[in-house]
């Protein structure tokens, strides 16, 4: 059994996975829960990705697992990183690109994640990573908006919105919701122009406000930074 730690800032998310299919996903606000779910678990091999700082502590608390990794920049990894500053790369989107060669291992995979912000991350057929775009996100643009002008409210998004807003709330849900379901498809058909039977695989917090209104063809995949996470493990239990 491999046990995979995602922890945030705000939030934890966890998998149990047999070799590479993921059989439980968690997700804990709370650390206290978190720990004492752990320590009821018997991991053979556990990994940590954590932006807290803990991973070490975490790491402890599965002390018969016969591996036991913290996720940083010096790791071995299951695809090439070409990325000119390895240093400043956010590890979710070094694991989603890990994630999206393990699922597709074969196909140029570009990775669309709607979460505070919106990056854009490619990996070719022989698992080489490049990098890709950073941009705000659905909920930043709105606050945006608000923080930086006068007058303009905060509102929340709504799906299916009309292209032309005939209020300023209206106005406001056309220009950003409408803008980025321009932008991604507008990132997406460059990409396809450049690299041949490309795979689109769409995750992160917001993905399910998108995915019904992308019009390209996209493989939704809301666990693939775990799945990413797994793989990465896999990878160093394997060079044991």
């Amino acid at each position: 059994m491999n046990l995979v730690i995602d922890s945030g800032n705000t939030a934890a998310k966890v998998g149990i996975f047999d070799h590479q299919t993921l059989i439980e996903k968690r997700t804990f606000a709370h650390q206290e829960e978190l720990r004492e779910w752990i320590g009821a678990l018997d991991p053979a091999h556990m990994l940590v990705s954590s932006v807290r700082g803990d991973a070490d502590d975490l790491l402890t608390l599965a002390p018969k697992a016969s591996t036991r990794i913290a996720l940083n920049r010096n790791l071995s990894l299951p695809i090439q990183n070409h990325y000119q500053t390895p240093d400043t790369l956010g590890m979710d989107r070094l694991a989603g690109a890990c994630g999206a060669h393990a699922l597709f291992p074969t196909q140029n995979c570009l990775v669309i994640d709607a979460g505070t912000c919106v990056t854009f991350d490619f990996v070719d057929g022989s698992g080489v990573y490049y990098g890709g775009g950073i941009s705000p996100g659905l909920h930043m643009r709105f606050k945006a908006m608000h923080t930086f002008t006068a007058k303009l409210p905060l509102i929340s998004p709504k799906a299916g919105v009309p292209l032309i807003g005939a209020s300023t709330e209206a106005s406001m849900q056309s220009g950003v919701v409408n803008g980025m379901i321009a932008e991604m498809e507008g990132i997406i058909a460059r990409y396809a122009g450049k690299y041949a039977e490309l795979r689109v695989i769409l995750c992160g917090g917001d993905a399910g406000f998108f995915e019904n209104q992308l019009k390209a063809s996209i493989f939704a995949s809301p666990e693939l930074v775990l799945i990413g996470l797994n793989s990465i493990l896999i990878h160093n239990v394997n060079q044991k």
